[in-house]
């Protein structure tokens, strides 16, 4: 097989008008985004925040090191033109709406979408009120309280820290029926300084998620459904990460948006939300069970449902800023979306140093369109080379499409192996258990 050091395609995609877009970032995580927006015809700006995400998307995406000062340039690119928020982090959710009330489109988050995510309490209490079925959990500030618990009650639990900047591979969750693992991880934790956790029942069941973009008025039809897999390893061993692959679709969700995401259409209607919203649910035969909200772009979801999203980015975010706007086109699809990290991932190099500059090559013999599905994550230009960069090891996404789960995770499997980096590392599994059990027990209940 040979290869050449990967650059960016000329991928020719239909779009309305030429339209900015401002991205505000910490690590530059949506940079497969800004370059289809920019193959796409429109312009693009990013800042990023984060020092040891510097070299991300480096000479791929055009940079402002202070976004503020970018503001009357993306108010004059005229309709469709919008902010692109990509964290959910304190105070940046109210800076949004603040944007907003100026005038400003703002796609990405809102204060109340913030809270939605951060603050379990409060959102589970939402989630009660409206009607939804919820396991019991408790909040705890100190590990020896949450240990004391166990010991009243013993259980089964997953132990999930609150607020943002918590990496996933903190999160545990037990499998034994009296709580004793979870109990083990709290004593040893005892003396450290841990964030507030909360111990939440286990629920067994299919985990599943629905997401949709909604416009300050409404979701956008049709919504999404994602299947994740979050172990490091296949056969979902190893530490829970941000995620390691994806199935998503846009088919036979209407009874699930139903149950889900329309009853919280009201609430976020109220707070002037405008971005991608997903609700994740364990499913079983005695119902839906929320597990926890993203009010924000996810990673690598996005990348899993662009090539679903039949008419680009900046259609859908033209839409987006519309509150009139009722729907887009989709395929009918699936998608499977590879991740694939480099050291030190799933830890941080404030954690763990691991190199950076490592080269990134792809078969020259890879076609145009397949290349669209090589979706880059923190990789950058360095001497006229893609190299490897950023704080995670989030190298890329592959992604493949197809009319069954089947056919979508083949696609992706031999997108990918045209990708060669140093040391890197993803899941074969994507999409197993769901072709095994998990689609036709879902189908079993009616929910899709």
């Amino acid at each position: 097989m040979r290869y050449a050091n990967s650059s960016v395609s000329n991928l020719s995609v239909a779009r309305n008008w030429r339209m900015r877009f401002l991205g505000v970032s910490e690590t530059c995580d949506l940079g497969s985004l800004y370059l289809r927006l920019i193959e796409e015809g429109h312009e693009v700006r990013v800042s990023v925040s984060e020092p040891l995400a510097d070299g991300t998307m480096r000479g791929l995406v055009p940079r402002t090191e202070d976004w503020r000062a970018e503001l009357d340039w993306v108010r004059a690119g005229g309709r469709g033109s919008a902010i692109l928020f990509e964290a959910v982090s304190e105070g940046l959710g109210a800076l949004e709406d603040d944007l907003r009330a100026q005038g400003y489109s703002v796609i990405g988050g809102s204060a109340f979408g913030d809270r939605l995510e951060n603050d379990r309490d409060f959102a589970f209490g939402l989630l009660e009120e409206l009607g939804f079925a919820t396991a019991p959990q408790r909040r705890f500030d100190d590990a020896a309280a949450g240990h004391a618990y166990i010991a009243e009650r013993p259980h089964r639990y997953a132990l999930k820290f609150h607020g943002a900047g918590d990496g996933s591979a903190r999160n545990f969750v037990g499998v034994r029926d009296d709580g004793a693992d979870v109990a083990a991880v709290l004593r040893a934790a005892r003396g450290a300084s841990l964030p507030p956790f909360v111990l939440m029942d286990f629920v067994a069941g299919v985990e599943m998620g629905i997401g949709g973009y909604f416009n300050g008025a409404r979701f956008l039809r049709p919504t999404c459904l994602d299947w994740e897999h979050k172990r490091f390893f296949p056969g979902d061993l190893g530490e829970l990460t941000g995620e390691m692959g994806t199935i998503a679709t846009y088919r036979s969700n209407g009874e699930f948006f139903r149950q889900t995401l329309e009853r919280i259409e009201p609430a976020l209607r109220a707070h002037g939300h405008v971005g991608y919203v997903n609700l994740n649910t364990i499913v079983n035969e005695s119902g839906i069970f929320p597990l926890e909200f993203t009010c924000r772009f996810g990673y690598p979801g996005f990348a899993v449902l662009d090539p679903l999203q039949t008419r680009g980015w900046g259609d859908l975010f033209a839409r987006m800023s519309d509150p009139e706007s009722t729907y887009f086109e989709t395929s009918a699809d699936f998608s499977a979306g590879v991740v694939v990290t480099t050291p030190p991932f799933p830890y941080s190099r404030k954690e763990v140093e691991a190199p950076v500059g490592l080269p990134v090559w792809i078969d020259k013999k890879l076609h145009a369109a397949d290349r669209a599905h090589i979706h880059w994550g923190e990789v950058g230009m360095s001497h006229d080379m893609m190299v490897t960069s950023g704080l995670y090891g989030w190298s890329a996404v592959v992604t493949g499409t197809g009319p069954t789960v089947v056919s979508a995770a083949s696609a992706a499997y031999e997108h990918l192996e045209a990708l060669a980096i140093s040391d890197m590392r993803y899941r074969e599994d994507i999409g197993d258990k769901l072709i095994r059990s998990d689609l036709e027990r879902v189908q079993s209940l009616g929910l899709i």
